[in-house]
């Protein structure tokens, strides 16, 4: 089976690297010269443990491929998966052109029946445009009979764990709208049910509101967990505890339960923005998602909020020490992170950073430019140090030699925005400690 998948961003290569895995021939497509070229010599313009050599393994064998001409390749495939960004307009709505793009160039050439599939986070009703658009340039080709389908394929990958998402996925989400449509679609996915992972077939509406409702849920959890922890700080409960204790309810569970600095990455903010933004012009109010978003606002800001209540309100000439920039540990993506917001209230209030992230240092350079001071390690970066706040928990921070950083810092406190100290060891080896939700 051959498909296209157009757009080599994130959920593009991965989803088309992991297809070539499975023995299908692939196509990534990309309006980005530069990115292709780049591709086919095995430079791989995200991080993704495992994805390099993923790429180069099946691009060597023959099945996977690069190119930047959907046209060329369209009447070779079956099946065209959409990828392209969906990026938020000013007011929180999906920002369309690239998807809508897709079907032009799609109508504009297709010759053959095809299954055109969205795999980019789009808003309920976003298939009926896609058919709109191709079925306007077939018309306008004379192909007004040329039969096609649409379906829905929202992806439910985690950075730093997208391969094994996509490989050993908890349920595999399909909208579609016909029986030949779900035929292709139930022949692409073969290999998956042989393994038993569950493939839910919907009509397309659902399909694209399960993406939308699935990542406002695990952002509502979050932000629940954050307001707790704020509560927690203020009556004198621990937040860790008050998490296991109801983590332990089957009916909750523990995950996405931990309190922190805040949410970031290219998926929750903009899909719960895009969500308020369906409700809202449908005359509805999604109040919950309202506060979810207020709430997560106000956590990027709490680590800055504890660092001037520690320095009474004034941090001029202060350094301070970031361990994280990524809005996450194992990617290098730092879209509405929280270390964003954390270093553009520290330098306007006067401090200076000395920042270290494993793999985001590149990525920060291009968004923060020569503003912080980039450390080549955890320990360069708390030279001198008035304050260390950590921000990404990485692995490799959990464990330093606090013996040695006491040595190499002004003031020992740390400010831990993801709770992974414990208060009564830090503060035996010498340091002040302020964690989120911790007393």
């Amino acid at each position: 089976m051959r498909i296209a998948i157009v757009g080599t961003g994130y959920v593009g290569l991965v989803t088309g690297t992991c297809f070539s895995e499975m023995g299908t021939d692939v196509y990534c497509v990309d309006i980005d010269q530069n990115k292709i070229e780049k591709l086919k010599n095995g430079i791989i313009p995200i991080f993704e443990p495992g994805l390099d050599e993923m790429v180069e393994r099946n691009y060597k064998a023959g099945r996977l491929h690069f190119t930047t001409d959907l046209g060329s390749i369209l009447n070779d495939v079956d099946i065209v998966f959409s990828a392209v960004g969906t990026p938020p307009d000013e007011d929180g709505s999906a920002d369309l052109k690239y998807v809508l793009d897709v079907a032009r160039t799609v109508g504009q050439n297709l010759n053959k029946y095809m299954v055109i599939v969205t795999k980019s986070t789009v808003p309920v009703g976003t298939a009926n445009l896609i058919k709109k658009t191709i079925r306007e340039e077939l018309d306008k080709r004379g192909l007004s009979d040329l039969k096609f389908d649409v379906a829905s394929n929202p992806e439910f990958l985690k950075e730093g764990a997208a391969i094994t998402d996509f490989m050993q996925p908890d349920r595999v989400v399909v909208g579609v709208e016909s029986e030949e449509a779900r035929r292709f679609m139930e022949k692409l996915y073969k290999p998956f049910t042989l393994n038993n992972y569950r493939i839910i077939y919907t009509d397309i509406p659902s399909a694209e509101m399960i993406k939308y409702a699935a990542n406002a849920m695990l952002a509502t959890r979050i932000s629940f967990m954050n307001d707790i922890a704020n509560l927690c700080e203020i009556v004198g409960a621990d937040v860790g505890m008050v998490r296991k204790g109801i983590g332990a309810d089957a009916r909750i569970g523990s995950k996405f339960l931990y309190a922190g600095c805040g949410y970031g990455g290219s998926c929750f903010p903009k899909d719960v923005k895009a969500l308020m933004n369906t409700a809202k012009k449908l005359g509805y109010n999604m109040q919950i998602l309202e506060a979810v978003e207020a709430v997560n606002e106000f956590q990027k800001n709490i680590l800055f909020e504890k660092l001037m209540k520690y320095y009474n309100g004034d941090i001029t000439g202060k350094t301070i020490a970031l361990w994280g920039l990524a809005f996450k540990p194992k990617t290098d993506d730092m879209r509405e992170a929280p270390s964003l917001v954390l270093i553009d209230r520290i330098i306007k209030a006067g401090g200076k950073i000395r920042a270290y992230d494993p793999v985001a240092m590149e990525e920060a350079k291009r968004h923060l430019g020569d503003s912080i001071t980039y450390a080549k390690d955890i320990y360069d970066a708390t030279l001198d140090a008035d304050a260390i706040l950590m921000v990404t928990e990485w692995n490799e921070f959990r464990l330093p030699t606090w013996e040695v950083i006491k040595k190499t810092v002004n003031k020992p406190v740390v400010f831990d925005g993801r709770n992974i100290y414990n208060k009564q060891e830090m503060n035996e080896l010498g340091f002040d400690y302020f964690g989120i939700g911790i007393k």
